[in-house]
Parts: C-alpha cells; structure tokens; sequence
C-alpha cells in the first residue's frame, strides 16, 4: 500500500521560513513525479513546485508566485520530497498536499495517482 504522509508546517508570520516534508512508503518514487499542491480556503487546489527524474536529468517546476522563495527538493535514498518556503506572505496560507504519480513528469494538474492528507501551514502577517 502506497503511503504519502507530510509533516513539518505549523504557524509562520510573514517573512518566515518553514519546510514541510513528505515520506513516501510502499514504493520508490525515485523515477516518478512528485509535486506539492495546496489549497487556501474557499479556493481550489493548486499546483506550488514539482520535481521528477527524466532521462536528461532531474526537471523542477513552480507556480509563478512561488518562483525564487520556494525551493522543493527529494531525497531518493529516503523516499522523501521537501518544499523549503521562504519569504512566506499570508496568501500562502493553505493546506499543503505532497502528490506521487506512477511516472516521470510533473504535470501541473491533478494527474497524480497518490496523495497525502495535507498539512496546515497558516502565516500571519
């Protein structure tokens, strides 16, 4: 059984640095695309960064607003996906969700086959 589970977050005042992490569990994704999505209230959910292995190498995407504070980053060895934010503003409040597919690529849609329960990240201003 394939398990995505965050952690890390917690409340944060504008200009903070948080990370949150995900560990994976029931199967390597170190072939495979990972991504974080959030979703602020009463919004839809949204792509924030993603990372995948392809065969010319290690590929990063992230969504506009995000671009130069967050950095996300994996550990193949274990398992593990991080989301490093910085410079954190209150429109990043949201509930962060760590997302696995099958394969490689990073599609900003919700074309992933797993997901994590989500976890709060509320920052003040």
């Amino acid at each position: 059984q394939v398990q995505l589970v965050e952690s890390g977050g917690g409340l944060a005042q504008a200009g903070d640095s948080l990370s949150v992490s995900c560990a994976a569990s029931g199967r390597s994704f170190a072939k495979s695309g990972m991504a974080w999505f959030r979703q602020a209230p009463g919004k839809t959910r949204e792509f924030v960064a993603g990372i995948s292995w392809t065969w010319n190498g290690t590929i990063r995407d992230y969504l506009d607003t995000v671009k130069g504070r967050f950095s996300i980053s994996r550990d193949d060895a274990k398992n593990t996906v991080e989301l490093q934010m910085n410079r954190l503003l209150p429109e990043d409040t949201a509930l962060y969700y760590c997302a696995g597919r099958l394969q490689s690529g990073i599609p900003r849609t919700e074309e992933y086959r797993w997901w994590g329960q989500g976890i709060q990240v509320p920052v003040s201003a």
